[in-house]
């Protein structure tokens, strides 16, 4: 009887594992496959944002005491950023800054920060969004400056900047 036994919870054994083993299975590949992805840096961390050179606006003669810089930032991954500041080599503040609209008018408005959304990108333009730089020094048409620009998640982004008068800004 004791051999009898033996062989049926042998055969109780084999029913389990072919019941209870793809379902086991499944659990054990997809945790291999999220610790893969994990471990790549694929989850749970935002892929830096990435920028081209931008360019500075030539103050023209009698204008007010402020000027602007403008860049294209993307934004590859899927997790939104904000551009939250910055700096340029010739010192003084650099400050975000939208333009918001109401209507057929609108008003500026300086702010905290710039989103930069997910898979997509920030493209700072004189009829949306633009970092105000306040007191620049003497600047001429051609020169290059550089930037320094901060984020929420990615790390700072060094870009070089062309000064250029109006008529000849990118469109």
């Amino acid at each position: 009887m004791s051999e009898r036994l033996k062989v049926s919870e042998r055969l109780k054994v084999s029913e389990r594992l072919r019941v209870v083993g793809p379902p086991v299975g499944a659990a054990a590949l997809a945790l291999v496959l999220l610790t893969g992805w994990s471990a790549f840096g694929w989850a749970g961390r935002a892929r830096p944002v990435e920028a081209s050179p931008g360019w500075v606006l030539l103050p023209t003669a009698g204008a007010g005491s402020a000027t602007a810089a403008f860049f294209t930032i993307r934004n590859p991954g899927d997790v939104p950023d904000e551009l939250t500041g910055a700096s340029w080599e010739l010192g003084g503040s650099v400050t975000p800054k939208r333009h918001l609209h109401q209507g057929a008018a609108g008003r500026w408005e300086l702010t905290p920060a710039l989103p930069v959304p997910g898979g997509g990108e920030l493209r700072m333009t004189p009829e949306d969004a633009d970092l105000v730089i306040a007191d620049p020094p003497p600047l001429r048409a051609g020169q290059w400056v550089e930037f320094t620009l901060t984020f929420r998640h990615s790390p700072p982004l060094r870009l070089g900047a062309q000064v250029l008068p109006a008529a000849e800004r990118p469109r």
